[in-house]
């Protein structure tokens, strides 16, 4: 792709939307992608992530980091950077090479009175609202969803469901949303993920299949269901735990001390070692258990 200088602070690719790089006044590499604005933040031990602006009027060179608000991920680099923004580019691309419409809407949904509505198609409406938004569908379209994973009466919530829409109308939507899409469906919907496609997941290909996997393993185990910086045993975290991480009323509580340095929960939750960790049965940081015996 080929490139040319704006000023001696940027440099822009062709094509709608235009994409310019350059560097903020205090520093940081930064990018504008039609009217989306990035910028290439520090984090602690070295790291960086994305963060994201809108409608910055002024040029990149008078920007600084308190005009960014959002959060887009952790970045590897700054090749990873430029990725991602030219990625966000191509998918502005292919979203105005769709055609959706931006409608007024005061639609009754399931999540509120719709305060405004973005058509994808007939019968294929997205409702935003209040608290919440989703996919409405029509009859009709809600039939050529697979029975595994329709839902009755046409209501796709935006946090999981809306990727069933995606996943049964993919000409609808770019490439981008069409790979946000298999994520969710593989981590949050395997089973229909498996069945319609005929692909089995393995490790690490989605998270409910391994959180299943993890309950399985440590079904008889004593896992952290919370946990407090103990200020009664200085370097150490105070944690209740129950057998297999049960919640709720019945389920069988003890509590341990962890040293604070080793204690990091993973992807599921924290499984207490008996043969380190041994039961705690002294003055306790958490409110609920002060007064209560081991």
């Amino acid at each position: 792709m080929s490139a040319h200088v704006l000023q001696s602070n940027a440099i822009e690719t062709p094509g709608f939307p235009g994409v310019s790089f350059g560097r903020s006044a205090d520093g940081l590499l930064v990018a504008l992608a039609g009217e989306h604005a990035f910028a290439m933040a520090p984090a602690r031990d070295g790291r960086h992530f994305l963060v994201t602006g809108w409608r910055m009027r002024r040029p990149m060179a008078e920007w600084t980091r308190g005009d960014f608000y959002g959060h887009g991920g952790d970045l590897a680099d700054e090749n990873a950077f430029r990725a991602k923004v030219l990625e966000n580019a191509e998918h502005q691309r292919e979203k105005s090479a769709l055609g959706r419409r931006e409608e007024p809407s005061r639609a009754n949904t399931p999540w509120g009175p719709s305060q405004g509505a973005t058509v994808y198609a007939d019968g294929v409406i997205f409702h935003s609202t209040a608290g919440h938004g989703g996919f409405l569908l029509s009859p009709d379209r809600n039939r050529k969803v697979h029975q595994s994973i329709r839902v009755t009466g046409g209501a796709y919530e935006e946090d999981e469901a809306w990727a069933i829409v995606a996943f049964s109308f993919p000409h609808l939507f770019t490439a981008f949303e069409r790979r946000a899409a298999e994520k969710t469906m593989k981590d949050s919907f395997p089973d229909a993920w498996e069945t319609i496609t005929g692909n089995v997941l393995g490790p690490d290909e989605s998270r409910k299949k391994d959180e299943r996997a993890f309950i399985l393993k440590h079904r008889d185990d004593w896992i952290v269901v919370s946990a407090i910086v103990s200020d009664k045993q200085s370097g150490f975290t105070e944690v209740i735990a129950t057998p297999g991480g049960k919640r709720g009323p019945g389920a069988e509580e003890c509590r341990f001390l962890i040293p604070s340095d080793e204690y990091r929960v993973g992807r599921f939750g924290f499984v207490i070692d008996l043969e380190r960790h041994a039961i705690y049965g002294g003055r306790s940081s958490f409110a609920s258990w002060q007064g209560r015996s081991a």
